[in-house]
């Protein structure tokens, strides 16, 4: 009797009083409360639960309700232009033969012709610019426009040696070079 005297001692007095007495104590505890609530719910269904994959798309809106995305599948505005300015696709075309210069031109002459057809940021990342480093010499199609909004369009000029993309911006109706980036043909 003494021995099982000893085991109940040790077991509440040491064992239980310890962390891990406790965690088991815990474990015990959880265990019991899953397995109650088992044998409450009564069997289950396998082919129930997250394996079973619905037979349609799960949709929270009606699929007749508008579109409240950020993009739109609208078609874009057309460009806007101040009366009595040039429209972007012939601003572009004067910048791209601006930007191509001519032979004998200096630096200042070339940052001088593109100016009026640059936004300040632009005249401004060209400064240093040498035109003698453009790899072109000659426009060989017509300015192909992509309009991005009403004072926002992107224009593609085909050159003898690759294409010339500028972004064009009109935030008062006249249109102005911002960004020039050039892609040699492969």
């Amino acid at each position: 009797m003494t021995i099982v005297r000893r085991a109940v001692e040790f077991l509440f007095r040491r064992l239980l009083r310890s962390r891990l007495g406790a965690a088991l104590g815990i474990a015990v505890l959880v265990l019991g409360v899953v397995g109650a609530a088992r044998l409450v719910a009564g069997p289950t269904d396998p082919a129930a639960g997250l394996s079973n994959r619905p037979p349609e798309p799960i949709t929270t809106v009606h699929p007749t309700t508008g579109d409240d995305g950020a993009i739109s599948t609208t078609t874009t505005p057309s460009p806007v232009t101040r009366p009595g300015q040039p429209a972007p696709e012939v601003v572009a075309a004067r910048f791209a033969a601006a930007w191509l210069g001519r032979p004998g031109q200096t630096a200042e002459e070339w940052h001088h012709a593109l100016r009026p057809f640059s936004t300040t940021g632009l005249v401004e990342k060209l400064s240093g610019a040498d035109p003698t480093e453009v790899p072109a010499s000659a426009v060989t199609g017509d300015v192909t426009l992509r309009p991005r909004g009403e004072t926002f369009v992107e224009a593609t000029i085909p050159l003898d040696d690759g294409q010339l993309r500028l972004e064009l911006l009109a935030p008062d109706g006249r249109w102005l070079v911002d960004a020039v980036d050039w892609s040699r043909d492969e």
